[in-house]
C-alpha cells in the first residue's frame, strides 16, 4: 500500500483547513478530487485527516510540552499532529513508518530545513512512549475536556446536565467514526430485490430496527464500495440517512394528497421521506434560503424518483403556498451538537454565544410557520441539538406566545440511550 500518498493528501487538506479555507470535510473532499486512490488508501487518508481534527486537543498539548510551548508554522504543526496521531491513536502504523514518512513529507512540502527538528521531536516521543501514554491516560482523571478533545465550556455544561458518566459516553460517541445507514427508498425499490442487488455489488448490509419508524427499512452498510459508484445508489433505491432523522417525519404523519410545507428542507433527506410517506402524491413545498441549497433537494428528488416536491426561496414562498398548509415541518437551523461525530470540525467552531443567536432564529421561524398552517393543521419542530435552549426552552416560549397552538408531545433521541445521533422533535396542532 502506498502510504506516502494518503499522508500527503491528508496533510494538504489539513493545511487548507488551517488557513481557513473550509471545514476538514470540505477540504478533504477537494484534496481527494482526481487522486485515484485505492479504497484502502482513501480510508487511510480520511482516518488520518479526521483523526487529527478529532484529537487535536491532546495532540496539541503533547506538542506544546515537547517544544516548550513554541509556536510552529502551519505546515510543521500539521505534520507533527499527523505523526503523533499515528503514533498514539492510530496504532496500526509502525513507529518507523510514521516518523520516516513524516520527515520525507516535511521535505516535500517545503520544510526541508526543519526535517531534522521533526525527526528529533518524533523520535523523542517514541523513546518516551510509556511516559507519554501515562500522561494521556492521566488526563482522563484530571481534565476530561482535554482528554476527550472537546472544548472545556461545552464539557462543563454537559456535565452539569448529564453527569460525568453520561458525559464520557457522549464524548466517546463523538470521537467514534460514524456508521453509514441507508434508508430504502420505497418509491423505487423493493426491499428484497435491493438486498439481492447489494449482494452482487459487494455491499454488506445489516437491518437496523427503528422503533420510532417501524414500517421503514433502514440498514447499516457494514462494508461497501464507494457509494457513488453503486448502481443501486445511482438508481435512487436508497438514501444515506441516520435513523434519528426519521423521527420528525413520522411525527408529521403526512397523508397522501395533502399540502406540506418543509420550511428548512435542504439537503432533502426528510423531504423525500415525507414524499415516500405520501406515496408520491399531493404537494410538498420545499423552502430554503438559497438556490444552491434547493438544488440539493431537487437533485436528491430526481435520483429518488420523487415528483411531488416544489422548491421555493423566501421571496416566493407565499406565492407558491397560496393557501395554508395541512402540515408543516420546521427542521430548524441549530448548533448541531447531536451530530458532532459526523461533523468532525464542529467542536472547534461552536461558540457558547451561538446558542442564544440560534434560539432567536428558531423562535422567529416557528412564529412564521404557524401563520402558514391551517386551523387543525400539524406543526413539527425538530433539531439535531442536545441543548435545552434550542429545544424545550424554545417550545415553551413559543407556546407562551401562542395560546391557540396546542402542544401534543415531544421526544428526544440521544446517543447514550438510543445509539443514534441526537435529535429533538416537538409536535403541535393549531387551534381554530
Amino acid at each position: 500500500m502506498n502510504i506516502q500518498k494518503p499522508r500527503e493528501i491528508a496533510a494538504r487538506a489539513l493545511l487548507q483547513r488551517e488557513s481557513g479555507k473550509g471545514y476538514i470535510e470540505e477540504t478533504l473532499d477537494r484534496a481527494l478530487v482526481g487522486s485515484q486512490l485505492t479504497p484502502e488508501d482513501r480510508g487511510l487518508t480520511q482516518e488520518i485527516a479526521y483523526g487529527v481534527v478529532r484529537w487535536q486537543g491532546p495532540i496539541d498539548w503533547l506538542i506544546s510540552r515537547r517544544t516548550q510551548g513554541r509556536e510552529q508554522k502551519a505546515t510543521l504543526r500539521v505534520l507533527l499532529r499527523m505523526a503523533i496521531y499515528q503514533l498514539f491513536w492510530l496504532t496500526r502504523i509502525p513507529d518507523h513508518a510514521a516518523v520516516n514518512e513524516t520527515v520525507e513529507l516535511a521535505r516535500a512540502m517545503g520544510c526541508g530545513p526543519q526535517a531534522g527538528f521533526v525527526n528529533a521531536v518524533l523520535r523523542g516521543f517514541i523513546r518516551e512512549r510509556d511516559t507519554t501514554e501515562s500522561l494521556i491516560k492521566g488526563l482522563k482523571q484530571n481534565d476530561v475536556a482535554l482528554a476527550w478533545s472537546h472544548p472545556a465550556w461545552l464539557c462543563e455544561r454537559w456535565q452539569q446536565r448529564l453527569g460525568r458518566d453520561r458525559l464520557i459516553q457522549l464524548l466517546d460517541w463523538n470521537n467514534s467514526p460514524p456508521k453509514t445507514f441507508a434508508r430504502v427508498n420505497l418509491v423505487k425499490a423493493d426491499v428484497n430485490k435491493l438486498r439481492e442487488q447489494w449482494a452482487k455489488e459487494g455491499v454488506e448490509a445489516k437491518l437496523v430496527p427503528v422503533e420510532w419508524a417501524r414500517d421503514s427499512f433502514v440498514y447499516e452498510l457494514v462494508s461497501h464500495p464507494p457509494l457513488a459508484s453503486l448502481p443501486s445508489f445511482i438508481e435512487g433505491k436508497f438514501y444515506i440517512q441516520d435513523p434519528s432523522t426519521l423521527l420528525a417525519v413520522m411525527e408529521l404523519e403526512a397523508q397522501p394528497g395533502e399540502t406540506i410545507l418543509d420550511l428548512c428542507a435542504a439537503p432533502g433527506g426528510k423531504t423525500n421521506f415525507i414524499a415516500e410517506r405520501m406515496k408520491n402524491t399531493g404537494r410538498i413545498i420545499a423552502h430554503d434560503t438559497s438556490e444552491a441549497r434547493l438544488q440539493l433537494v431537487t437533485d436528491n428528488a430526481t435520483r429518488l424518483g420523487v415528483t411531488n416536491i416544489e422548491t421555493t426561496l423566501p421571496g416566493t414562498l407565499d406565492t407558491r403556498l397560496a393557501t395554508p398548509a395541512d402540515r408543516i415541518l420546521l427542521d430548524a437551523p441549530c448548533s448541531n451538537t447531536g451530530v458532532m461525530r459526523r461533523r468532525v470540525d464542529l467542536r472547534w467552531r461552536i461558540r457558547a454565544e451561538e446558542l442564544q443567536r440560534l434560539r432567536t432564529t428558531q423562535l422567529d421561524l416557528l412564529r412564521s410557520a404557524v401563520l402558514r398552517l391551517k386551523p387543525g393543521g400539524t406543526l413539527v419542530y425538530s433539531t439535531c441539538s442536545l441543548e435545552p435552549e434550542e429545544n424545550e426552552q424554545v417550545v415553551r416560549e413559543f407556546l407562551n406566545e401562542h395560546p391557540h397552538v396546542h402542544f401534543q408531545r415531544e421526544r428526544a433521541l440521544t446517543p447514550w440511550e438510543h445509539g443514534v445521533d441526537g435529535a429533538y422533535v416537538a409536535r403541535f396542532v393549531r387551534g381554530n
